[in-house]
């Protein structure tokens, strides 16, 4: 039979779930499934799927559902794959921890027979329709499809649903610095803040850039003006000699962006060509009344 080449949106998965169902009983103890494709295991027969996708649960919500298995049940089937001596998971491992939490024995699940890429697909595009993935864990799953798989963005994209674009702009959070990425895991940037961060060429500039995020709280708008602004090209150097390194200039500047946590330029004092003196000037940037009182802070002048 050739493989399916739809895409796996809410109504692709659906169909791709129906096909692949196993009907008859998988393995000897297991019962048959019902009309719906639904049988029950017993909880310590599944194990986690490798592949899976979701790294973080959220202690809170966690604990909400375990309180609502305990009074109700598990609602929705897990769905699974037959391993020799046991069942791999492939989605629904919030709603296994659950139930191990709530002391259930059994939990329903749909038995699948389907190969690792459907498997990976299947828990990551179950995991977005929730919700459940935060951006480096979605941006994971992307990768892991193309490196294991050797799946184009094209071909994610179709699977999964979405713009192409999306998930290269997804995948791309991936060459960001571990530190930002973190924050971008647990929600305290958002995907466009990663997005801009991506179009500054300086790793150390796009960490103090994230410091001014957290401590300013600023918008992706904001962001990219800042972001334009350090991209300008310098003015092209003028016929008189400056009386500084240029080398020296830059090695100041980056201690005082450091210093300040904002954008210092430096102009050295030059010297005509008939001996005259220009002056040379330092700039501090600042973007708001807040900026402003923190930069003079750190100059320790006081205007109260």
């Amino acid at each position: 039979m050739a493989k399916q080449k739809t895409g796996l949106g809410p109504r692709g998965l659906n169909i791709l779930i129906q096909e692949k169902r196993v009907i008859a009983p998988a393995a000897a103890g297991v019962p048959a499934p019902d009309s719906g494709g639904i049988t029950k295991v017993a909880v310590k027969k599944i194990k986690v799927n490798p592949l899976q996708p979701r790294r973080i649960f959220r202690t809170e919500a966690l604990n909400e559902l375990i309180a609502s298995v305990k009074e109700r049940g598990v609602l929705q089937p897990l769905l699974v794959r037959q391993r020799e001596k046991y069942f791999e998971l492939i989605a629904g491992e919030r709603r296994l921890r659950a139930a191990t939490a709530a002391g259930l024995a059994e939990v329903p699940v749909i038995i699948l027979n389907v190969n690792d890429q459907e498997a990976l697909e299947i828990a990551l595009i179950e995991n977005l329709q929730r919700d459940d993935l935060n951006l480096m864990e979605e941006a994971e799953g992307y990768r892991e499809l193309a490196a294991k798989f050797g799946m184009t963005q094209d071909e994610i994209a179709k699977r999964v649903g979405k713009a192409r674009a999306s998930v290269a702009n997804t995948l791309r959070l991936l060459e960001l610095p571990a530190g930002i990425k973190k924050l971008l895991e647990t929600g305290k940037l958002s995907a466009g803040h990663g997005k801009v961060l991506l179009s500054v060429e300086s790793d150390v500039e796009k960490e103090l850039l994230t410091q001014r995020i957290i401590r300013e709280g600023l918008s992706v708008r904001a962001l990219e003006k800042i972001a334009e602004r350090l991209k300008k090209p310098a003015k092209k150097p003028r016929a008189e000699k400056t009386d500084l390194p240029a080398d020296y200039i830059r090695h100041l500047s980056e201690k005082l962006h450091q210093h300040f946590g904002t954008a210092v330029h430096i102009n050295s004092t030059k010297t005509l060509a008939n001996g005259k003196k220009i002056k040379g000037t330092i700039q501090i940037d600042y973007y708001n009344d807040d900026d402003l009182s923190r930069v003079l802070e750190i100059l320790g002048i006081d205007v109260g």
